[in-house]
Order: C-alpha cells, then structure tokens, then sequence
C-alpha cells in the first residue's frame, strides 16, 4: 500500500458545515484531474486540522458521491489498458488508490474523535465508519484489480481488521445508508465485506473491464445472501475459509489452523439465487428484469454466470487439463501482425495472381501439408522491427496453455490479445491468447496463455466485394485445422469485426478459396476465431 498522491499543502481552515459544503459545491467534476487535486486537498485539511466530529462524519458523507464520480473517470485512463501501463497511466492508477486509502484514513480518524455516545447512536455510528472504511479499501483492491496489478502487502489484513472491529462491537450486520446504491437500499459490514470476496473469487484478473463492472454490480447486489460465521473449536471445516490474520481473501482451510480467527463463508442462498438466475435467463426473462443490468445482453449474463456459478457457491472447480511445473523459456510474439509474420516466416504482402481451388483440393492441399512433423527443427528467423519476440520464463504448463514470467522488459501486453508462443523445445509457434494477465509488485508481468487448438497456418484473406470491380485488400489471417482428440472444429482467426453469419469471404492459401463464415468459437481483443464452410 506504498501508493502517494502528491499534492500541494493543505491550507484550508474547514470548522464547520457551511464552510465544508461550500467548497465541496464548487468542486470542478467536469475537469477530473483538477476535482481530485480539490477533493484530496478537502481531505488533507480536514485529516491535519479536523473539525468537530460530528461536522467531520457529515462532511465525510457529503463527499461521497463526488469522491466516487471523480474516481470513477479517473480509473478509466488505466483500467483494462496494455501492461506496464505507460507513465500518465501508472499517474493515474497512483492517485485513484491513494485517494480511496486517504478516504479511508479520514474515516478512521474521525471515529478516533468521537467521543462515546449512548447505546444506539454510538452504534449506528460506529457501524456507518466501519462500513465505509471497509468499502473504501476494498475500491483500492478494484482499482489494482482494473489495473490487473498484484495486491500491495497488507491491504487484505487491513481490510479484515475493519471486519474483526466490526464483529468486536457487534455492528457487522447493523443496517446503514448508502447513498451510492441506485435503488436507495440499505447496507451493512458484513454486506460490503462479503462483496468485496465475491469480486475476489471471480478471477478479477481475466476478466474483461465490462465483465468486472457486471460482477461488481452483482457482487454488491448479492452479498447480503451469504453469511459470515465464526468456526468453534472442533467445527467440520468447509473447503475455503476466511482467516482474518492472513494477507488474503478466501483461503483453503488445510492452510489456517488458529480457529479463534477463521471466518467460514455459508453461500447456500447466493447458489439458489444463481441456479434461479440463469434458469430465468433462459426462459428470455431480460436482465433488467432480473436486476442484473440494462447494459448486458442476456447471453453475456448467462456465460458469465456459468463462469461464476461453482466459485461463488464455494464449490472447488475441476481443471479439464492437468497443470504440472515446468521451466525454461518460451518465445512469445504479441499482436495479429507480429503472430501472423513469425507464423508464416515472411513479411506479408498482396497476392499477385492467384487461380481458383476447388472443394477437394482445397481438402487435399489443407489436409496433408500441414501436419505436425516433431523431427523439424526450430527456424530461427530474423525479426523485423516492430514485431520483437520476447522471452517469457515458462513456469507451469497443461496440455492447452502455460502460465509465464517476464521482467519488465519487452513490449506491452493486452488482455485477451492474439499472441504467437514457441515452448521450450518446440518446432514452431503456436496460436495462443492471452486468458488473464498481472503486473507484479516488482514490476514483472505473469500471465495466463490459452493455445487455440491445432498447427496454424498463416493465410491472407478478404471479405467479397459487394459490388464487381470495387475489391478488398487482403489483410492476415489464419487456418487452424480440426483436432478429432478434443473435438475441434476446423476455424479461421480474422480481425475483429469482419464476422456476421453467411459472409463470404476470399482465402489465399497457394490458390483462391471461398468460405462462408458460420459462427464465432471464440473473441478476443483483437481477433475472432469462427467456423467456416468451403463455399
């Protein structure tokens, strides 16, 4: 939690509401950067020269929904952007994390200020500043999440030390207001605590920023569905667990032995929730119906949910391919140009003259020259300027993808880019994407890289001219052909954006084929992998 927002020396004398509401009013949110040099002045002042307590909690709260509108625009200068971020972006992600810590702080500080009140009021007082400091953490851990970068050390044990004080004074399930909820509902400790290890176990770090953005809202909506329970002595453990002396959200239970601090998750109304959910999504019930959203289509719940369905109701998921360690280096080429050049051993260029296959020589001629020959050796090719292939250092690999490390060196990363990758010893590279990334504390990239099935074969390609004499270009393409072991489909990966059902396009391949798109398999970044027939 090293992240430090310069600004210049808080100066203003803030001792009551009026003064503390006429500044916050004037607060620039058109200009973002300019409102949060503001707002985080507001807090310098108040933290080195605090009001009363009472105007000091009332003022926290005033801020509360410009705070999250100024760092809201702000986030999306970094988040879901290349890794390493470039330096106006690393600013950014900088100052977003400080600002939720400082705001944090400030609510902390006030609850040191605060006198002991009678029964009722110090307890709906105390749950409010608990609440908030555990909401505003946990937007420092969304915004690393955003940012796709490591945790800094410390912030899940700070997180979990709001929690235990709000257990300690009995207020983890004490309702509050929320003035950020749209539907003006209520929330409490436990609510904002539970969320925040929904978000961590939906695997934040491969998922789109939409994706995240939908599993925040539903973590949020859902959270008052589960329950936290302390564990007795001698209590049958569940798989997963919570230990509040540990620097970690949800952990396995073999790993916490000192009870007294195990915290065990009940998910069984959130599973129901979830098994209902999608049942309703697939009777065309519509997500706004639903509660879900009215910027989601019904399918993009539905898939997200499956992903979902097993993490959140705490269930343990079963890989489809066994993971073992590995080691060595592996030789990645991000982006469809570079892939498409290392691929295919040349620069690209247009085809000159090319005559027309036929179906069966289509057949023959993809069938019997691309095989996999495991006696060829690695060509060692030059590369050019701008298409650089870095060498990643193989950790762990199954039979579909690897997990990698590189310094900081080399070029940037983007999640869910197509991406070349030669393993350790292997004869050529392969076509992979990029399935979840992560900047380390270091600086050090790791990432999650998923092999599209088969041997690819560099082509060109190019939708048909609408209109005779107005011909496309061709631009790069690939042919990955069927894989009867796993039961995949012969595809073709395009640029995104040039799939709809039944267009046709023009293949290159030594000679001219047409093919009519049919479905996607799967998206990425910048690419789409579709079925195709031979027209």
């Amino acid at each position: 939690m090293s992240a430090v927002l310069t600004t210049s020396r808080a100066t203003m004398k803030i001792s009551d509401l009026q003064t503390g509401f006429r500044i916050l009013s004037r607060l620039p949110l058109a200009n973002s950067h300019q409102a949060q040099l503001e707002i985080n002045n507001f807090l310098d002042s108040m933290l080195q020269a605090p009001p009363p307590a009472d105007v000091y909690l009332q003022l926290l709260e005033q801020t509360r929904i410009s705070l999250c509108f100024i760092e809201e625009q702000l986030a999306r200068e970094y988040a879901g952007k290349a890794l390493p971020l470039s330096d106006l972006e690393e600013a950014a992600f900088q100052q977003v994390v400080a600002t939720w810590l400082k705001a944090s702080h400030a609510y902390a500080h006030c609850a040191q200020l605060q006198a002991a009140d009678d029964g009722e009021n110090e307890a709906d007082r105390l749950a409010l500043i608990l609440h908030r400091c555990i909401y505003y953490t946990g937007m420092a851990i969304t915004e690393h999440h955003r940012a796709r970068r490591q945790l800094p050390r410390g912030i899940w044990l700070n997180l979990h030390g709001f929690y235990a004080s709000a257990e300690e004074w009995e207020v983890a399930t004490l309702a509050v207001p929320d003035s950020l909820d749209p539907l003006g509902r209520s929330t409490h400790c436990s609510a904002a605590f539970a969320s925040q290890l929904l978000t961590e176990l939906a695997g934040p770090y491969s998922l789109s920023v939409r994706q995240l953005d939908l599993v925040r809202r539903w973590a949020s909506n859902w959270a008052p569905l589960l329950s936290v329970h302390p564990v007795l002595p001698g209590e049958t453990l569940p798989a997963s667990v919570v230990d509040l002396m540990k620097d970690a959200g949800l952990r396995p239970a073999t790993e916490c032995l000192q009870t007294e601090n195990i915290r065990r998750i009940d998910s069984t109304r959130l599973a129901l929730q979830i098994k209902q959910t999608m049942k309703q999504l697939q009777q065309k019930i519509t997500p706004s119906q639903l509660g879900l959203g009215e910027d989601c289509t019904a399918s993009q719940c539905l898939q997200l949910l499956k992903g979902l369905a097993k993490p959140w109701s705490l269930l343990r998921g079963v890989r489809r391919f066994r993971r073992h360690l590995s080691s060595g280096t592996a030789k990645v080429c991000a982006g469809f140009a570079g892939t498409h050049y290392v691929i295919s051993g040349k620069e690209f260029s247009q085809p000159e003259s090319a005559r027309h296959y036929s179906r069966e020589e289509f057949d023959s001629l993809f069938t019997f020259r691309h095989g996999l020959d495991p006696t060829q050796r690695l060509e060692v090719r030059k590369t050019r300027v701008g298409f650089a292939v870095d060498d990643w250092e193989l950790l762990d690999e199954s039979a579909n993808g690897f997990r990698l490390l590189r310094s900081t060196a080399g070029r940037r990363l983007a999640p869910e880019q197509l991406l070349s990758i030669c393993p350790q010893n292997g004869s050529s590279h392969l076509l992979a994407r990029v399935v979840w990334l992560m900047q380390e504390r270091d600086g050090g990239l790791m990432a999650g890289i998923s092999a599209l099935p088969g041997k690819p074969q560099a082509v060109a390609a190019r939708p048909l001219a609408r209109e005779a004499g107005h011909a496309e270009l061709y631009s790069r393409a690939f042919i990955l052909p069927a894989v009867a072991a796993i039961a995949a489909e012969q595809s073709l990966v395009i640029p995104q954006g040039w799939f709809y059902p039944g267009r046709q396009l023009e293949i290159y391949l030594d000679g001219v084929w047409r093919v009519k798109l049919e479905r996607i398999i799967s998206s990425g970044e910048d690419f789409d992998r579709v079925s195709f027939s031979v027209a």
